[in-house]
């Protein structure tokens, strides 16, 4: 009996590590968005610092491509492109929020960086 119980409690022990392991999973996400310049890179990874499950993103200004590394137990791709989209810019397929899009500095605005 002693000796199936040290066994249990060395099986658990060795199991909880890898829990924690496991709920750390961290995936990135693409997403093309219509940023043209620095103010929108400002901008887009400010936001993205308050969404939830997101741990850090960055655009690339060049592409207007923003890279999100986000837990997926947190949040979805699909919540990521909303809240793009809730700041005033496209986001892959979703459409920027107008009212978001009008108080963008014009910079911001597609046509607005030559």
């Amino acid at each position: 009996m002693k000796k199936s119980m040290k066994s249990v409690i060395m099986i658990i022990f060795l199991a909880i590590p890898s829990l924690f392991y496991a709920q750390k999973t961290i995936e990135t996400i693409t997403i093309k968005t219509s940023a043209q310049c620095d103010m929108c890179k400002k901008t887009l990874e400010k936001a993205m610092a308050y969404e939830k499950g997101v741990k850090s993103s960055s655009l690339e200004v060049s592409s207007a491509v923003l890279s999100v590394e986000f837990n997926p137990k947190k949040t979805t791709p699909d919540k990521i492109r909303k809240a793009v989209s809730d700041v005033g810019y496209d986001a892959d397929e979703v459409k920027a929020d107008p009212k978001a899009y009008d108080n963008l500095p014009d910079c911001c605005k597609k046509g607005g960086h030559q």
